[in-house]
């Protein structure tokens, strides 16, 4: 058999293997982990294909009264789906497919990334066999969130960046594009992949550490000279890769209601750095969050043998095309994990190191492979115990995704029931943070912490059109005395559902509630038991 060959019966063998890994669970409602990036997504894709098909005017179903546009990356994904909802109705699992179609093309991706990197096809088919039972590649290659779409266009884009730089040495505008484009597209996707920048930047310093602007003239092959861009021009190409998201950022922030990017940056992440660097505590508190993001990282995302493969393939010299490429990946992902993931801490958003493990453990396997394999039967003797050590760590990744799979029928149920007996495009406010559940009651509205939201808060919401308040969490409710009681002048909808429903229209208050309320209010001020 042919290299050619083997090495694309390798490649379709672990995008297959991957997607049967990756089909468990693929119609489960978005309820499954993270149910609420999920409920936010599936509730943007679902607006695009009833609303408003536009792009650039993503939608959620909280925040107050419609429109509910938000500040969020460019929604690739859920405008993907909502594609299919206009063909053939809303169906959540087009979102998740689309999700795996991405994560497969990554696996593809990095055998060819890894295959050129190290110049090695057994590197390849390593870095594969990685990535595909990775535990956060199995299970965020499967969820609708814009995560997987993300990462295909960091490894990609990374990868073309790699070989304009170091293949064609930089001197044509044509693989430069090529690569500013995957790069854009991987920005757009979602903020977090700006960590590229470090190694992007990194490898063209690395591979031309005397040239400082201009271009810079070497001799090609056939003898005559070649032009090649310089570094001024290489950076260039690389700073127009962040015009699509300067220009995409302002635009979609000037119309929406919620600035969900911005906010995290403004309110959370930058307040968090400054606390780091401006007091022991802070200092202190910062350290112990990044340990327990390199745990998560360790854990769900990586598994055990994923991290080990990690640390080991860094303690080794690569000997890559690039070495500038994966040290730079590793720094910015670092870097990123300390500003960003010790304060939003989610497993997912350590997603894009996911790909340098795979690389750098590929790159590891396949140097033990060429200095004990020395033999056929040494080679194929340690084929077969790798074959046997990838069984045993599929098993252990699986294990520690299992609890992800998991969701309520309880509350899908519950909330499918509202969806019918409530009146159609009634505002609601529902007493607890789950986009996902706002999602399947089908209804716009306020979604908040039932024993921080007052009395005040609610008649701002009535007065906005709200006709129901939803008790998810009745004992917390009960816990807030004050709007415990001030809903007491609605009636409910149903007295013996597990989750209360007050009909908050105000030509249905019951007689007497004001005299009930102003009760409360004496024995308030009295101290008087309020029950």
């Amino acid at each position: 058999m042919s290299e050619r060959r083997w090495w694309c019966l390798s490649v379709a063998a672990f995008v297959i293997i991957g997607l049967l890994l990756r089909l468990k669970g693929i119609h489960n409602p978005l309820l499954d982990h993270p149910g609420w990036r999920q409920g936010d997504t599936g509730a943007i894709a679902r607006n695009f294909a009833q609303l408003n098909f536009n792009i650039f005017y993503p939608q959620t179903e909280y925040n107050g009264a419609p429109p509910n546009y938000v500040e969020l990356e460019l929604q690739i994904v859920p405008f993907l789906a909502a594609i299919g909802y206009k063909l053939f109705g809303v169906h959540e699992v087009f979102g998740r497919l689309i999700a795996i179609a991405f994560g497969l093309g990554t696996i593809a991706v990095v055998g060819f990334f890894a295959r050129w990197l190290f110049a090695s096809a057994v590197a390849g088919v390593a870095a594969m066999a990685i990535y595909t039972i990775l535990p956060g590649a199995i299970y965020y290659s499967r969820t609708f969130q814009p995560d997987g779409a993300m990462v295909f266009f960091l490894v990609a884009a990374l990868y073309a960046w790699s070989r304009w730089i170091v293949d064609e040495d930089g001197r044509t505008w044509r693989g430069g594009l090529i690569a500013c484009a995957l790069l854009a597209l991987a920005f757009l996707a979602k903020q977090v992949a700006l960590l590229a920048l470090i190694p992007a930047a990194a490898l063209i310093f690395y591979c031309h550490p005397e040239r400082s602007r201009g271009t810079a003239t070497k001799r090609d092959d056939s003898g005559g000279p070649s032009t090649t861009l310089g570094m001024t021009k290489q950076g260039a190409v690389l700073l127009a890769s962040l015009i699509p998201l300067a220009l995409y950022s302002p635009f979609v922030a000037s119309h929406a209601e919620w600035h969900w990017a911005s906010g995290i940056m403004r309110l959370h992440i930058i307040p968090s750095f400054i606390g780091a660097f401006t007091s022991l505590h802070g200092f202190e508190r910062k350290a112990i969050d990044f340990v327990k993001a390199l745990r998560m990282l360790a854990t769900t995302m990586l598994g055990p043998a994923g991290a080990l493969l990690l640390v080991a393939g860094f303690c080794i010299r690569l000997r890559s095309k690039a070495d500038a490429v994966l040290w730079g990946w590793l720094a910015g992902g670092l870097i990123y994990t300390y500003l960003v993931v010790t304060v939003e801490r989610v497993d997912y958003y350590l997603y894009p190191l996911l790909p340098l493990g795979a690389l750098v453990g590929g790159n590891l396997i396949a140097r033990a492979l060429e200095r004990f394999g020395t033999t056929a039967n040494a080679r194929i003797g340690a084929v077969a115990g790798l074959a046997v050590l990838w069984l045993i760590a599929l098993y252990i990744d699986r294990r520690e995704i299992a609890p992800y799979y998991t969701w309520s029928k309880n509350v899908y149920v519950r909330s499918l029931a509202l969806d019918k007996a409530l009146d159609p495009d009634a505002l609601i406010v529902i007493g607890h943070y789950d986009p996902s559940l706002m999602y399947y009651i089908r209804r716009k509205g306020w979604m908040e912490d039932p024993y921080l939201w007052t009395p005040f808060d609610e008649q701002s919401a009535i007065r906005k059109g709200a006709r129901y308040f939803i008790a998810v969490e009745p004992k917390r409710l009960a816990r807030n005395t004050e709007l415990a009681h001030w809903l007491e002048r609605f009636p409910l909808l149903d007295p013996a559902a597990k989750w209360p429903v007050y009909v908050t229209d105000p030509a249905k208050v019951l007689p007497g509630a004001e005299a009930r309320w102003q009760e409360f209010r004496r024995r308030e001020r009295l101290h008087l038991p309020l029950q």
